[in-house]
C-alpha cells in the first residue's frame, strides 16, 4: 500500500551581525576556539544580556520578504536544558510571541507548477557552543565561540511531500536571506542549518504519523539523502508491524543513513518561561515601514521581470534569479551583448558548468561579465561561429586574454566572404561527384556530409549559415 509523506523543516539562519545577539563578542568565522566568548556568553554570574538591534532589523526584513505578520510585541523566553556547550543551562529564544508570525514561501516544482508552503513562524534565538569530539582522545572539548551567535529559526508548516520539495524550499529560503544580505547562507560554515521533521501516514488519514527529527543537516544534497533514507526507514518499520518512536536522529553522510541521537523532547520538557533579564521588544509601524523602504528586489520579483523584460522562459528566469550574484552577472552580460537569450544560454550552460566543475562561486569566475558579453557580440556580428566561440571561451577561462585578443592570436576569425565560400563549396562538389548524384536523386540526408566537408576544407572558419545557403543553391543546380 502507498504512503503519504509529511515533512516540515526548521531552518536555522545565522544572522550576519558583527556582534552576538546579547553581547559585544565578535561572530567572525574561523577564530581560534574560545577567543570570541565574553562573560555573557560564558554565563558568568551577575552579567546581563543586551539585545542587538541589528538582529531585530534583519529578522523584520525576512518577515516582510515572506509576507508575514510582524510581531509588534515580541518576547524572549528561557528554554532550559543541560548540555556541555550551553554554559548558562538555558537558551534565550522566543516561544509564544515570536518576532515573525505566519507567512509563506512559493517554490517551483519539477513539473513547472508552483507550490505555496506556509511558514508558521520565525523567531530569534542564541546559538549554543560546539562540542569537539575528534581532537581529543577519550575526552570532549568545548568551543564557545558560537555561543550567543544570533539565529533566526524559520519553521515551516508540515506541508512538504517529498525530499525534492524540501530541498526546493530550503533553496528558496537560502535565496531570500542572501538577497536580503541578512546572512551569507554558507552551509559549510554553519551559517544555515536544517532540521527535518519526517513522518508518513496512509493517504486520507487525517492524523499525522509519529515524526522523527533529523538534526543539523548542512547541505542541500545531504538534506535530500537524509529525508529519503528516513522515509524508507519509516515504511519498513510500519510495514513490518512495528511502531515509529519519536526521536531526534543524526545523518551520517559517510554511511548515508540516519541514526538515533536521543528521544525527542516536547515543549514541557524545556520548562519555557519569559526571560526576566530582557524586556519585551516593542516596535511600531514606522520602524517596519523604514525597513520596507530599503528592501531589495527579491527572487520572485526579479524572475517575473526577467520574463517580461528579457523574454526568458519561466525556467530560465527562475534559475537565474535564484542566485543574486548570478542574476547580476547575467544582467551585466546582457548590457554588453544586447541579446538576453544567448546570454542566458551561455551563463546557464558553459559558464555554470565550469563554475560547478571547479567548485567556484559566480563572483570567483575568471571570465568577467563584460568579456562574456563581448564574446556573444562576436558571434552575433559573424566574427566567429558558435563552435569557434567554444574555443575562445576556453581560452578566456584559462586566462589567455580578452575575446578579441584570443580570436586574433588563434586566427579564429570567421570567413564570411561569399566568393571565398563559393570557391570552397565548388571544390567540395567537384571532389564528390557520386555523392552529388545521390543527393540530387533524393538522398537529402547527404546534405550534412557536404556541410562537414566544406567546414573541414575551411578549417572550421567558414560561416556555417553561408555554407548552408550556398550549398543548397549549388546542389540544386542554381
Amino acid at each position: 500500500m502507498e504512503w503519504e509523506v509529511v515533512i516540515g523543516l526548521e531552518v536555522h539562519v545565522q544572522l550576519a551581525t558583527k556582534t552576538k545577539i546579547f553581547s559585544g563578542a565578535a561572530t567572525k568565522f574561523g577564530a581560534a576556539p574560545n577567543t570570541q566568548a565574553c562573560a555573557i556568553d560564558l554565563g558568568m554570574p551577575g552579567v546581563l544580556p543586551v539585545f542587538n538591534g541589528d538582529a531585530l532589523h534583519k529578522a523584520v526584513a525576512f518577515g516582510l520578504a515572506i509576507d508575514a505578520e510582524i510581531g509588534k510585541r515580541s518576547v524572549f523566553d528561557r528554554k532550559n536544558y543541560f548540555y556541555p556547550d550551553l554554559p548558562k543551562g538555558y537558551q534565550i529564544t522566543q516561544m509564544d510571541h515570536p518576532i515573525v508570525g505566519m507567512g509563506h514561501v512559493d517554490i517551483n516544482l519539477d513539473d513547472g507548477t508552483v507550490k505555496r508552503v506556509n511558514v508558521t513562524r520565525a523567531h530569534l534565538e542564541e546559538d549554543a557552543g560546539k562540542s569537539l569530539h575528534e581532537e581529543f582522545e577519550g575526552m570532549t572539548g568545548v568551543d564557545l565561540n558560537r555561543a550567543g551567535t544570533p539565529l533566526l529559526e524559520v519553521v515551516s508548516e508540515p506541508e512538504l511531500s517529498n525530499a525534492k520539495e524540501a530541498v526546493a524550499y530550503l533553496k528558496k529560503i537560502h535565496s531570500i536571506i542572501t538577497y536580503l544580505e541578512i546572512s551569507d547562507g554558507n552551509m559549510a560554515e554553519g551559517s544555515m542549518r536544517c532540521d527535518a521533521n519526517v513522518s508518513i501516514r496512509r493517504p486520507g488519514d487525517p492524523v499525522l504519523g509519529t515524526r522523527c527529527e533529523i538534526k543539523n543537516v548542512n547541505s542541500f544534497r545531504f538534506v535530500e539523502k537524509a529525508i529519503n533514507y528516513e522515509i524508507l526507514r519509516h515504511i519498513e518499520i510500519l510495514e513490518d508491524g512495528g511502531k515509529i518512536v519519536q526521536e531526534t536522529r543524526l545523518y551520517d553522510a559517510e554511511k548515508d543513513e540516519t541514526r538515533s541521537m536521543r528521544s525527542k523532547e516536547v515543549a514541557n520538557d524545556y520548562r519555557y518561561f519569559p526571560e526576566p533579564d530582557l524586556l519585551p521588544v516593542i516596535i511600531d509601524h514606522d520602524f517596519i515601514e523604514q525597513i520596507a523602504a530599503t528592501m531589495p528586489e527579491l527572487p520572485d520579483a526579479k524572475s517575473a521581470r526577467f520574463i517580461t523584460q528579457y523574454g526568458l522562459s519561466d525556467y530560465d528566469a527562475n534559475v537565474l534569479a535564484a542566485n543574486k550574484t548570478l542574476a547580476q552577472y547575467f544582467e551585466d552580460v546582457v548590457a554588453t551583448s544586447q541579446d538576453a537569450k544567448l546570454s542566458s544560454n551561455w551563463v546557464m550552460g558553459d559558464l555554470s558548468a565550469l563554475l560547478n566543475k571547479n567548485n567556484l562561486e559566480t563572483a570567483q569566475s575568471p571570465i568577467s561579465a563584460q568579456d562574456l558579453g563581448t564574446l556573444i557580440l562576436r558571434i552575433k556580428d559573424n566574427t566567429i561561429s558558435g563552435r569557434m566561440a567554444k574555443t575562445v571561451f576556453e581560452g578566456m577561462w584559462d586566462g589567455e586574454g580578452a575575446p578579441d585578443d584570443i580570436i586574433a592570436a588563434k586566427g579564429l576569425k570567421q570567413v564570411t566572404d561569399n566568393s571565398a565560400i563559393e570557391k570552397i563549396v565548388d571544390d567540395v562538389i567537384a571532389a564528390n561527384p557520386e555523392q552529388v548524384a545521390e543527393y540530387r536523386s533524393g538522398k537529402d540526408k547527404l546534405f550534412g556530409f557536404f556541410v562537414g566537408q566544406a567546414m573541414k576544407l575551411s578549417r572550421g572558419q567558414a560561416s556555417p549559415g553561408q555554407v548552408n545557403d550556398i550549398l543548397k543553391q549549388k546542389l540544386q543546380g542554381e
